[in-house]
C-alpha cells in the first residue's frame, strides 16, 4: 500500500492532477454513438449489455459565460446524482454543451468591433458571422474548461454547440414541421423591441421594474361635424407622450353618458394636427383616468387589437433605434426621450397641457441590455403556441413529468395556460437563420429545408433568404432530441430518450424547461419506438423529472449583485479552500425549496473535514505498516465488496459496520429525494463522528502492537478498518470526487483494478441494521462522554486516569464490563467500580441507563454544582412538558412522521426517568 501521503492536505496538488486524468482518459464516455451530437446519426450504436440507463443534460451555459456561484450549485448538484447513479451500476450518460447565445455573443462581438472603430455593418454579414466563429474559438469555451478543472464527470465526447450541424439540421427541420402544419406564421404584430439590440425579445426576456415617473394629462380639441371645432376638448392621461405622432383615434366606453355627445366625432391630434376619429369600444376602462384613452396600434398591444376591430391604420413612429422617423414630423432624428420633453415643453406653450403627475409604473427592461423595452410593430415569425402548449400541460398533470420542488408544478401550469403565440424572429446576424426566402417578383415566401432553386408560387428563380435569425431558445428547446440525433431515428435517440432527470434554475423555468416539453411533446410523438410500436405521451417528454435548485444567496441571505458588491467568486474560494470543500458546503445547504445562505466560514469547516480524512487515511496507512512488521499483512485487493462482520466480532466492529450500513441507507433515500443536505450531512456525521472520533480511537486498542495479543483478531480488525474506510471513501466520492480519488489509488498502491473510484460500486446496506450494537455502543458512548464530562468539572488533568463508580442494570453492566478496556482508554478511567449508591455530596451524571462518578480528591464546589445541575433540572422539565404537549395533540400525532412520534415517545419516557434522578441529585448536594 502507498504511504505517499503528504502531511498536510492540500487541494492544489491534487486537484488539477485528477480533473485532467478524468478527461485523458475518457473516463465517463458512454458506448454509443459519440459524434451523434455533431452530425446527427453519424455512427452506429455500439453493442452495451442490458443496463438501466441515467441520461441528463447540462443546462447549456452561454458561449459568453463564465463561472458564477448558481453554475457551480447547479454542477455540483448533477456531477453528485450523475456519480451516484454511475456507480449504483447504471449507464450515467450527463452531455455537456454551451448555447450560442445570439444577442449576447452578437453584443461581445460588436463591442469587440467598437473597440476596433469599425462595426458589423462595415464588415457584413458573412464576415461578421466568421468573425463571430473567431471570437468563439477563442474565447467561446471558457465555462467548460472550467468545467472540466471542477471535475465534472460528463461525456466531453458528446460536448455540442447548439450551432453544430448536427443540431442546424434539426433547428431547420423543425421550422419547415411547424410551418407546414400551419404552426409558424409571418406577420406584423406587436413586439417587445430593444433599442440596445435592436431586435425583438420574448415576453419572458423582459424583467419588469416599478419606477416613479410622469403622468401627462392632455387636451385634445373635439371637431365636429365639417371638421370644425366644437371649443369642447376630451382630457387624456399618458404615460408617452412621444408616441402621440402615431395616435390614430380616440377611444371611450360605447356606455360613457360623459362622452356619448362625441360619438361620430373626432379630435385634433395635439402633436401632428390631424384629425383622428373618436371610436368607441367596451374594452375602454369608465372608471379608469378620465375615461378617454388615446390609440396608438403601432405603439401598445392593446391599442393594436383595439385597432384591428375598428379597421384603423397602423402609424409607427420610431425607427428600430428609438429614435423618431420621418412620421414624427418636425421630430424627426430625436431620441424619444428627447421627444418626449420637447413635446411636452410645446404643448404647454399652446395650452394644452392640463398638468404633470407623479405615477409609479412598471416599466419593462431588456434581460440583456438593460434598455427600457420600446413596444413596437413589427413585422415577426410566431409560432401558434396553443396546440403544444396542450400536451405539454397534459404531460405534467398526467404525471409524465414530476417537479421538485412540487410547487414549481402550479407556477407551470399558470404559465402555460396563459401563454401567448412565440415571437420567434431576431433582428441579428448570430444563429440560425430562418430557412424561408422571400420572392421579388410575387412576394411569396418559400420555407423549405434546402435552399430552393425557384420560388414556390410564381416559379422565378429571383429569391433572397430572410434575414432574421431564430431565437435562440428555439435550438436550445429541441436538445434532448437534436443531441441524440433527431430528426433521423437513431439508436442514441432509441437509448438516451426521454432523459431521466433536468436540474436547474428557476429563472428558466419558462425559457426552456417549458419550451423543451412542448418541443418534445409535439415533435417525438412521432417517433416510433425502439421495437417499432407508437410512442406514447408518456414516452415523448424530453425528460421524467425536474428539479429545481434553490438560489445562492450570501452570508446575509441578499441576492449576489455586482452593484451591492457582494458577489462571491467560486473560483475564488475554490483557490482558497479547494473545489472539494466548496462543493461539500452547496450540497451540505441544498435543500429542496430553500435558498442557500453561502458562507466560507462554513467552507472552511469543510476544508477541515477534508484534513480529518486526509490524516485518518495516514493514521491507517501506519497501521498497515506496524501490522506488516507484525507479520500480519491484508491485502485491499482481497477485501469483500463491503465490510463482513459476525456475532462473534467485537462490538466496536460491528457497531462501526452496522453504522456503515445504515449511512450508506441513509444516504440512498435523501439522494432520492434531492435532499443534498441530508446526505451531506449522514457522510459527515459518519466519516468525522463515528468513524474518527469514535471507531479510529477504539482500533488503536485493537491493534496496540506494543504488547503480546492475538493476531488474528488483530488482522480481524484492521480487516474491518480497511474494509470500512476504504467503502466510506466510495460513500464520499460524488461529493468530494478528488480527495477521495487521491486516497483511494493509495490505498491500493496505485494499482486498482479499476481506473477510478468513480466506476467502483457505491455502498448499500447488504446487510441489516444491527440495533443491538448499536444501542450498545451508544450507552458505552454515553458514559463515556459523562466521564469526560464529570472529569473536566473535577479539573482531573488531562493524562491522569481516575477511578470511576458506576450504578446500573445488571444488563448495562455486563455490557461496561465487557467493552471495560474502550471505557479506561478513551474516558482515561483506571478502573471501574459498580455501587448501589453514591457518597453524600458526589458529582453525579445521570442518564435513564446509568448514573455515573468519579473519585477525585479535588473537592467540588456544592453551590456550583447544584446551581448546575438546577439549571439542568429546569431544562429537562421544560422539554418533559413540551413533550408531553405534543403527544397530547391529536392533530400533531395524525400529521407529524411515525418516526418523528416514535422518537418523541422514547424521548418522553427517558425524561421520566431523568428529572427525578436530577432532583435527587440536587437533593444530595443540600
Amino acid at each position: 500500500m502507498s504511504h505517499e501521503l503528504a502531511k498536510a492536505y492540500d487541494p492544489s496538488q491534487i486537484e488539477d492532477r485528477w480533473a485532467q486524468y478524468w478527461v485523458d482518459e475518457h473516463l465517463f464516455d458512454v458506448p454509443g454513438s459519440a459524434s451523434g451530437s455533431k452530425a446527427a446519426g453519424a455512427a452506429t450504436q455500439a453493442a452495451v449489455p442490458p443496463q438501466k440507463v441515467f441520461t441528463m443534460l447540462l443546462p447549456p451555459p452561454n458561449v459568453t459565460g463564465r463561472l458564477h456561484m448558481g453554475h457551480m450549485l447547479n454542477q455540483t448538484e448533477m456531477d453528485i446524482l450523475t456519480r451516484w447513479h454511475r456507480m449504483r451500476g447504471e449507464l450515467a450518460n450527463w452531455v455537456p454543451g454551451t448555447d450560442h447565445a445570439g444577442i449576447a455573443t452578437q453584443m461581445m462581438v460588436e463591442r469587440q468591433l467598437a473597440s476596433e472603430k469599425t462595426s458589423r455593418h462595415a464588415l457584413g454579414r458573412e464576415a461578421f458571422v466568421d468573425r463571430v466563429w473567431q471570437w468563439r474559438a477563442h474565447y467561446g469555451g471558457a465555462i467548460l474548461d472550467q468545467m472540466k478543472r471542477l471535475g465534472a464527470s460528463v461525456d466531453w465526447s458528446r460536448e455540442y454547440f447548439t450551432m453544430d450541424e448536427g443540431l442546424s439540421i434539426a433547428v431547420k427541420e423543425a421550422f419547415v414541421r411547424l410551418h407546414e402544419q400551419g404552426l409558424i406564421y409571418r406577420g406584423a404584430y406587436i413586439v417587445n423591441w430593444c433599442p440596445s439590440c435592436q431586435t425583438a425579445v420574448s415576453d419572458v426576456e423582459v424583467v419588469h421594474e416599478e419606477q416613479q415617473g410622469k403622468l401627462y394629462v392632455i387636451r385634445y380639441n373635439v371637431v365636429g361635424p365639417g371638421d370644425r371645432l366644437t371649443g369642447e376638448t376630451i382630457t387624456i392621461a399618458t404615460t408617452r407622450p412621444e408616441t402621440m405622432p402615431g395616435d390614430v383615434a380616440v377611444a371611450v366606453h360605447p356606455d360613457d353618458e360623459r362622452y356619448t355627445r362625441f360619438h361620430l366625432m373626432s379630435v385634433v391630434e395635439p402633436v401632428t394636427g390631424r384629425v383622428i376619429p373618436i371610436v368607441t369600444d367596451t374594452w375602454v376602462s369608465r372608471d379608469f383616468g378620465t375615461g378617454a384613452v388615446k390609440i396608438t396600434p403601432a405603439h401598445d398591444p392593446n391599442d393594436f387589437e383595439l385597432g384591428k376591430r375598428h379597421l384603423l391604420p397602423q402609424i409607427n413612429v420610431m425607427d428600430e433605434t428609438a429614435h423618431m422617423n420621418a412620421a414624427a414630423g418636425a421630430y424627426t432624428g430625436l431620441d424619444r426621450f428627447v421627444a418626449r420633453k420637447q413635446i411636452i415643453a410645446e404643448l404647454e406653450a399652446r395650452g394644452l397641457l392640463v398638468e404633470i403627475k407623479e405615477h409609479t409604473n412598471s416599466v419593462g427592461r431588456c434581460e440583456r441590455s438593460r434598455d427600457i423595452i420600446e413596444p413596437r410593430l413589427s413585422t415577426q415569425w410566431f409560432i401558434k403556441i396553443q396546440p403544444l402548449a396542450e400536451k405539454a400541460i397534459a404531460a405534467v398533470e398526467e404525471g409524465h413529468i414530476r417537479f421538485t420542488p412540487d410547487q414549481y408544478k402550479k407556477t407551470y401550469f399558470e404559465w402555460m395556460r396563459n401563454i401567448h403565440d412565440w415571437c420567434i424572429s431576431r433582428q441579428l446576424w448570430w444563429g440560425h437563420r430562418i430557412p424561408a426566402w422571400h420572392c421579388d417578383v410575387c412576394h411569396g415566401v418559400t420555407v423549405a429545408r434546402e435552399t430552393p432553386a425557384q420560388c414556390s408560387h410564381c416559379g422565378t428563380t429571383e429569391l433572397k433568404q430572410e434575414t432574421d435569425v431564430l431565437d435562440t431558445w428555439f435550438s436550445s428547446g429541441l436538445l434532448p432530441m437534436s443531441v441524440f440525433g433527431w430528426p433521423q431515428h437513431t439508436p442514441d435517440l432509441d437509448r438516451f430518450y426521454p432523459t431521466q432527470l433536468l436540474v436547474t434554475g428557476f429563472d428558466i423555468l419558462f425559457f426552456w424547461v417549458a419550451r423543451m416539453i412542448m418541443f418534445g411533446c409535439h415533435f417525438m410523438l412521432d417517433e416510433p419506438m425502439a421495437d417499432g410500436t407508437p410512442r406514447r405521451l408518456a414516452d415523448a417528454v424530453p425528460f421524467r423529472e425536474v428539479y429545481i435548485h434553490a438560489l445562492v444567496r450570501d452570508a446575509d441571505r441578499q441576492k449576489m449583485s455586482k452593484t451591492k458588491g457582494n458577489v462571491i467568486d467560486p473560483i475564488d474560494t475554490i483557490r482558497k479552500f479547494g473545489t472539494d470543500a466548496t462543493r461539500f458546503t452547496l450540497a451540505a445547504m441544498a435543500s429542496p425549496g430553500t435558498d442557500i445562505a453561502f458562507n466560507e466560514e462554513r467552507t472552511e469547516g469543510y476544508r477541515a473535514f477534508a484534513n480529518k480524512i486526509w490524516n485518518a487515511a495516514r493514521f491507517l496507512f501506519m497501521q498497515v505498516d506496524r501490522a506488516a512488521e507484525a507479520g500480519i499483512v491484508v491485502a485491499p485487493a482481497t477485501l469483500p465488496p463491503a465490510p463482513v462482520v459476525t456475532e462473534q466480532d467485537t462490538l466496536d466492529a460491528r457497531w462501526i459496520v452496522s453504522r456503515l450500513n445504515s449511512t450508506a441507507a441513509n444516504v440512498h433515500h435523501a439522494l432520492e429525494d434531492y435532499r443534498f443536505d441530508e446526505a451531506a450531512s449522514f457522510i459527515y456525521q459518519f466519516f468525522w463522528g463515528d468513524f474518527c472520533d469514535w471507531y479510529l480511537e477504539i482500533v488503536k486498542i485493537r491493534l496496540d502492537f506494543t504488547s503480546d495479543g492475538d493476531l488474528e483478531a488483530r488482522r480481524s480488525a484492521l480487516t474491518t478498518l480497511l474494509g470500512v474506510f476504504e467503502a466510506a471513501l466510495r460513500l464520499l466520492s460524488p461529493f468530494m470526487p478528488f480527495l477521495t480519488e487521491e486516497l483511494w489509488h493509495a490505498f491500493y498502491d496505485g494499482k486498482p483494478a479499476l481506473k477510478s473510484i468513480a466506476l467502483t460500486r457505491y455502498p448499500s446496506a447488504v446487510s441489516p441494521v444491527d440495533e443491538a450494537a448499536e444501542s450498545a455502543m451508544t450507552q458505552l458512548q454515553g458514559l463515556i462522554v459523562a466521564l469526560r464530562d464529570l472529569r473536566r468539572a473535577a479539573g482531573v488533568p488531562e493524562k491522569e486516569a481516575v477511578p470511576a463508580q458506576v450504578r446500573s442494570s445488571e444488563a448495562t453492566a455486563a455490557l461496561l464490563r465487557a467493552n471495560s478496556d474502550i471505557l479506561e482508554r478513551l474516558a482515561r478511567i483506571s478502573h471501574l467500580t459498580f455501587v448501589e449508591s453514591f457518597a453524600d455530596g458526589a458529582v453525579l451524571r445521570t442518564t435513564p441507563e446509568f448514573d455515573a462518578a468519579i473519585i477525585f480528591e479535588k473537592q467540588i464546589d456544592p453551590v456550583a454544582e447544584r446551581e448546575r445541575l438546577t439549571k439542568e433540572l429546569a431544562r429537562l422539565e421544560k422539554e418533559q412538558a413540551s413533550a408531553e404537549r405534543q403527544l397530547g395533540n391529536e392533530a400533531f400525532l395524525g400529521k407529524a412522521p411515525v418516526a418523528v412520534v416514535d422518537g418523541l415517545r422514547k424521548r418522553a419516557a427517558e425524561l421520566q426517568q431523568l428529572v427525578p434522578k436530577t432532583r435527587a441529585a440536587i437533593e444530595g448536594l443540600r
